[in-house]
């Protein structure tokens, strides 16, 4: 009695991590491939970053560590503003390239790449004009 195997889809193996800005949650999966591309949102990383400096800043990761063609990036960012987006996007990709090789921290962690910045706007208190800024004080 003869058996018959069916090959089996082949699987695409990626990774995906969570980048944080301010308000911006970026995240970021990468599938190790042939050519590089980087989609944010369903648009391509010239379409989606308007500005030079903000394409280098999502895409710095790969520049530090000499893996830029090997991966093709989506993306998904919700909140904030587009600089804070890009700066989440760089924490989704470092935090996803670790867990593809994890020789990677070194490098990445020097850069600051991995600590995610928790600058954020306070918020404004009772009895205040802004989260600081008092009304000026008369004394009569």
């Amino acid at each position: 009695m003869a058996t018959t195997t069916t090959p089996k889809a082949k699987e695409e193996r990626y990774i995906e991590a969570v980048g944080r800005r301010k308000t911006a949650i970026a995240r970021a999966r990468i599938t190790p491939g042939t050519r590089s591309q980087v989609t944010i949102n369903g648009k391509d990383l010239a379409q989606y970053f308007d500005t030079e400096s903000l394409r280098a800043q999502a895409i710095e990761p790969f520049l530090k560590v000499a893996l830029g063609t090997q991966f093709v990036v989506t993306v998904v960012v919700r909140g904030g503003g587009i600089a804070g987006q890009a700066v989440a996007v760089r924490h989704a990709i470092s935090r996803a390239l670790i867990d593809y090789d994890i020789n990677l921290r070194g490098a990445l962690k020097k850069e600051g790449f991995l600590k995610r910045d928790p600058r954020a706007k306070e918020r404004r208190k009772p009895g205040l004009v802004k989260a600081r800024k008092r009304k000026q004080w008369s004394k009569r």
